[in-house]
């Protein structure tokens, strides 16, 4: 295959999870667009220097990873307004749904007011079920603290969630009907 045919197929197979690890950075769809189209120009580009060391998927996001450090960190992040929290997941109308879809909503949410070192990980394990040690390639951090930062952001979580009032789990959840 050629670049063109392996970039093609890693858009087609990566796009909408390189679009929501973006999101999950920048928290503004416009703008997790616009970077998730640079991660992959920046593949095409660096596609010679991929070595086979780790999966295609892992390379990629480690890629993506860094690319939306640099964003956050570059002049024009810092001077930008945000603009408001934007639904990734499509809304579907029948009332359980509706239900679970907002509670999901929630706890991503709750996922987004964690501080980034905590954010990516949790972000990549749960959403994008990498393991920790995938978490680690792409993060450019060794297993331990990957470990260490995902217990720490759990427990983050549950206070922010705690807080916030969010019941997520089994059994009976808040609003829910009985039968």
């Amino acid at each position: 295959m050629d670049r063109q045919q392996v970039i093609s197929e890693l858009m087609d197979q990566y796009g909408t999870e390189v679009l929501h690890l973006a999101y999950s950075y920048v928290r503004n769809r416009q703008t997790a667009e616009d970077l998730a189209q640079e991660v992959f120009i920046k593949c095409y580009e660096k596609l010679e220097s991929f070595e086979g060391k780790s999966g295609l998927q892992t390379w990629l996001y480690r890629i993506a990873v860094n690319h939306f450090k640099d964003y956050l960190k570059s002049w024009h992040h810092r001077k930008m307004v945000l603009g408001e929290y934007v639904s990734t997941f499509l809304h579907s109308g029948a009332e359980e749904e509706y239900m679970a879809k907002a509670e999901r909503d929630e706890v991503l949410e709750a996922v987004f007011q964690l501080p980034m070192k905590y954010r990516e990980i949790i972000y990549l394990y749960y959403f994008k079920e990498c393991s920790q040690k995938e978490i680690g390639v792409i993060c450019g951090i060794n297993l331990n603290t990957v470990k260490t930062r995902m217990t720490r952001g759990k427990e983050l979580l549950k206070e922010i969630v705690s807080e916030r009032g969010v019941y997520y789990g089994k059994g009976a959840q808040k609003g829910e009907k009985s039968n």
